[in-house]
């Protein structure tokens, strides 16, 4: 099933088929609302989207695929609706009372939701900032919502991956720096945290786990953005040149280029 703009909809080109249960959640989160227990092994998912047919659509559909889930229209609305655990976040950028991509910022400052864009602006611009950002997955509209569905259970599934490697406590050395795969920081020689974006955090603990390895720039491509079709290898190349600038100080290249290949870590590892 696509789904076209709000005003095709009203023409008739959209042939909504929502499930009893969009129609029971309220287009505004209240505090009652919010101290309500999750049904049990379900997922809570807030969708961000100021178009009420797209929302109540997106509502709809992953209530009845057994996701616990809220309707926000605005910033304010997902805001409040943050306040209770969440487990993944479908934002739009145009929103009547600010920009996508600001509140993914605090979206990922304050929760470990995975976010995952779903827009009508499909510039190469915005696909690569929304996934250097924070953004599991640039989605444009109209909607495929079989393949929605299976983006977001990937997203949920690699971070219940990366959870139970959390509590393995894994922290490696390299170089002058410590990557802590539990708390998702790069720590310099004086202790101090390196400031990573999600995408480059992702694609130097891949480097760094390859022990020295060659990556292809297709596969970093995956581990950035969880998908190859989406974003080309430009990407990579610069995440790539954004962490050689911001790992120096032992005097030897980080990231060595592996031509025809792509990159790899530079230097010697050690637990």
């Amino acid at each position: 099933m696509n789904v076209r703009s709000h005003d095709s909809a009203l023409r008739g080109g959209l042939n909504l088929q929502v499930g009893p249960q969009a129609n029971r959640i309220p287009k505004t989160v209240v505090d009652s609302a919010l101290r309500e227990v999750r049904p049990a092994g379900r997922e809570r998912l807030i969708v961000v989207e100021d178009d009420p047919v797209t929302r109540t659509m997106l509502v709809g559909y992953f209530s009845e695929n057994n996701f616990d889930v809220v309707g926000a229209g605005s910033c304010a609305e997902c805001r409040q609706a943050l306040r209770a655990r969440t487990d993944l976040v479908f934002l739009d950028l145009q929103l009547p009372d600010g920009d996508g991509f600001e509140l993914a910022k605090e979206i990922q400052a304050t929760s470990n939701a995975g976010i995952i864009f779903v827009t009508r602006r499909d510039t190469d611009v915005d696909r690569i900032l929304g996934l250097e950002i924070a953004g599991d997955h640039y989605v444009t509209k109209p909607i495929n919502l079989r393949d929605l569905l299976a983006r977001a259970r990937s997203v949920l599934r690699r971070r219940s991956i990366d959870r139970k490697a959390a509590r393995n406590h894994n922290s490696i050395a390299f170089g002058d720096w410590i990557i802590d795969l539990t708390r998702r920081e790069l720590l310099g020689s004086d202790g101090k945290p390196v400031a990573l974006t999600r995408a480059e955090f992702d694609l130097l603990a891949a480097l760094v786990g390859a022990d020295g390895r060659p990556l292809s720039r297709d596969y970093l491509i995956e581990v950035v953005s969880n998908r190859q079709a989406e974003v080309d290898i430009r990407t990579v190349d610069a995440l790539v040149a954004r962490l050689r600038r911001k790992l120096v100080g032992s005097g030897t290249p980080v990231i060595a280029t592996v031509t025809g290949v792509g990159y790899k870590l530079a230097l010697s590892e050690r637990l």
